[in-house]
């Protein structure tokens, strides 16, 4: 029984499939995806994450433990410097894997392994609350932007209206002196008639 056995074989000896992984951590840790079976990259990876763990450590013994497994020194050198910037707020799951289908040859399944970054495993629901509280204050400036022209053109129109007409006061002023003074000429005439019945002797002379 593999009681506490961590690990697969898959179907290779232990000098094969370590070999195999150290090549394919490699190529992951260099190009950041490659493209493997299932059962592969469910053991990638483990390794993966391990290198991961070593760099962001980032002392001169993590750096050796990790040139024990990884091939080239300048992936190394590369992840080491990386690792503080790219995976600082998130502690385990540095990778990524995505089901793509079957393999045309033999129907496998395969899988595209790539590494993740602090920006792209961040929550989205607090981008999204942010964003709308920060397009709220934005709504109601141009609300009131738009408003104020409004309330003014509304108060010019109600002074317009309760003013009076001054071309009206024009006209109106000599028709209304005209026809006091028809009216005083007309007393006076019927004034002077009235004298004129009364006095008969004016009316002689």
């Amino acid at each position: 029984m593999r009681h506490r056995k961590s690990g697969v074989k898959l179907n290779r000896t232990t000098s094969h499939r370590q070999a195999m992984f150290r090549n394919m951590v490699t190529s992951l840790l260099k190009h950041d995806r490659i493209k493997t079976t299932d059962a592969k990259a469910k053991e990638l990876r483990r390794w993966a994450d391990h290198i991961v763990t070593l760099a962001k450590r980032g002392d001169l013994h993590a750096r050796r433990l990790a040139m024990s497994i990884v091939r080239e020194k300048d992936v190394v050198h590369k992840i080491f410097e990386e690792a503080s910037e790219r995976f600082g707020s998130i502690n385990g799951g540095y990778t990524r894997i995505v089901k793509i289908g079957r393999r045309p040859g033999d129907a496998a399944a395969m899988t595209l392994v790539e590494l993740v970054s602090s920006d792209a495993a961040a929550p989205a629901k607090t981008k999204k609350t942010k964003a709308k509280i920060a397009d709220k204050p934005a709504a109601t400036d141009t609300q009131v932007a738009e408003t104020a022209p409004a309330e003014e053109s509304k108060s010019t129109e109600t002074l317009d209206s309760d003013s009076p007409d001054p071309a009206a006061d024009i006209h109106a002023a000599p028709s209304g002196d005209e026809s006091d003074t028809d009216t005083v000429d007309d007393d006076g005439a019927m004034e002077k008639d009235a004298k004129a019945s009364a006095d008969p002797d004016a009316t002689v002379k």
